[in-house]
């Protein structure tokens, strides 16, 4: 607790005065919190169809907060009293949605959708994989370079 504490703390404070940094840093928390997923999930498509299904489900989620709400005031009070209670189920229910995420692709189009999903774990091993661990890892994260003193 005292660790969330402390990332909100910094969050407020970059949000006041270095806005910039943001991006950033919200990449580098997705990333570990999708190298968690990925990890947890034994990676593959599997563990990248969770990690997609379960975002989607939450944006949904967050959204039809939003648009049910009469106002901005009105959806954070609302958010800050149901937020224990409403959007942690919710969340829960994602994620029970989010495991069985194959079922949605393979009812799609019968039998297409079982096609599909054979040919997706195929080419996401064959042409993927080694990408997405690359990222996870940071490879292909661009270095800065340092100028050049010597001119």
């Amino acid at each position: 607790m005292g660790d969330g504490a402390r990332a909100l703390g910094e969050l407020g404070d970059d949000l006041v005065n270095r806005p910039r940094v943001l991006p950033g840093k919200a990449h580098n928390w997705f990333r570990r919190w999708f190298a968690k997923i990925w990890k947890l999930r034994g990676g593959g498509l599997y563990a990248c169809g969770y990690a997609v299904t379960f975002i989607v489900l939450e944006i949904r989620s967050l959204t039809g907060d939003v648009f049910e709400s009469e106002g901005v005031v009105d959806f954070f009070t609302s958010q800050v009293f149901e937020f224990v209670f409403r959007f942690l189920s919710e969340s829960l229910l994602n994620m029970i949605q989010a495991f069985i995420w194959p079922l949605y692709v393979i009812e799609f189009q019968p039998p297409w959708g079982v096609i599909g999903l054979g040919i997706a774990f195929f080419v996401f091993d064959r042409f993927l994989r080694k990408r997405v661990e690359g990222w996870l890892s940071g490879e292909n994260e661009e270095q800065p370079t340092k100028p050049d003193k010597t001119a």
